[in-house]
């Protein structure tokens, strides 16, 4: 039996399934190539923790305690009205070392087939582009986009290692120059999507992406899991960590749905925002 959670805002109040909840936002229709809908999804904890750092090696890792089923099938929902996956460098490094599981791509596992029927019903590719952003392009790639026929891209700056972006393009992979220094800005990133016909953009990513495209104001729409749960830990990242956003943080509540029973029956709301201005 699917989950059950409440939809409260804009209301009325009403019971719903969980599942299909984030399908029915049909994100994959609302970008065009000129425009790219660009939307990223996080979990934090009541006290703005996305992620721990280990304090021994430094290494960042997502505590058991903020994940959930449910936000993984709300997550997986969103991922699969992708054309195009953002990633970035620091998560290739750690499918490579263990530490995080490779989902870079849709409806492969047996659990979730009903997305890869969803993304045929719609008539889209049958598995996103890859792009992954890197300042350094210092990071193993997987093999898996390779064994699913995903295309790959590479975001870095123009003043990136010229030697590591020829090793890159002699091995086949596109190199996109998006940023006057050596890391990658949102807007000329998002332009160069666009430009290829991308039209739904999901970061799969980390603070410093969302940093970029809250500044050149280039996110749609930020998908936000609370668990209700204070999580402490002195060494932590949060959703961004830079300079004052100023106006361009500012965002507007678009749908609100609350979990009862998970994590671990503490509770988790399910938040949509949208740019204020």
């Amino acid at each position: 039996m699917t989950a059950r959670i409440l939809e409260l805002y804009p209301g009325p109040v009403q019971e719903r399934a969980l599942e299909g909840t984030y399908l029915a936002h049909r994100v994959h229709e609302l970008g065009t190539p000129q425009v790219p809908f660009v939307y990223g999804n996080f979990v934090a904890s009541l006290d703005g923790r996305i992620a721990l750092r280990d304090g021994v090696t430094g290494a960042s890792y997502l505590p058991e305690a903020l994940t959930s089923a449910n936000d993984f099938r709300l997550f997986l929902e969103l991922q699969a009205q992708a054309d195009c996956l953002i990633t970035h460098g620091g998560y290739m490094r750690a499918i490579a070392e263990g530490r995080l599981k490779d989902i870079l791509q849709v409806g492969i596992r047996e659990s979730t087939r009903d997305l890869a029927a969803w993304r045929r019903a719609q008539g889209m590719d049958e598995q996103p582009a890859v792009m992954i952003v890197s300042a350094s392009l210092d990071f193993p790639l997987p093999e898996s986009p390779r064994w699913h026929g995903q295309r790959v891209y590479i975001a870095t700056g123009e003043t990136a290692d010229p030697n590591r972006v020829a090793a890159l393009r002699a091995r086949g992979y596109t190199i996109i120059f998006a940023g006057r220094a050596a890391a990658v800005e949102g807007a000329p990133l998002v332009r160069a999507l666009g430009a290829m016909g991308y039209r739904s953009l999901y970061l799969l990513a980390g603070p410093r992406v969302l940093e970029t495209v809250l500044r050149d104001r280039v996110l749609s729409r930020l998908y936000l899991t609370v668990t209700h749960h204070i999580m402490g830990g002195a060494a932590f990242h949060t959703l961004v960590s830079g300079p004052e956003l100023g106006d361009a943080g500012r965002l507007r509540l678009r749908s609100l749905y609350y979990d009862a029973t998970a994590p671990q029956r503490a509770g988790q709301w399910f938040a949509q925002f949208e740019p204020a201005g």
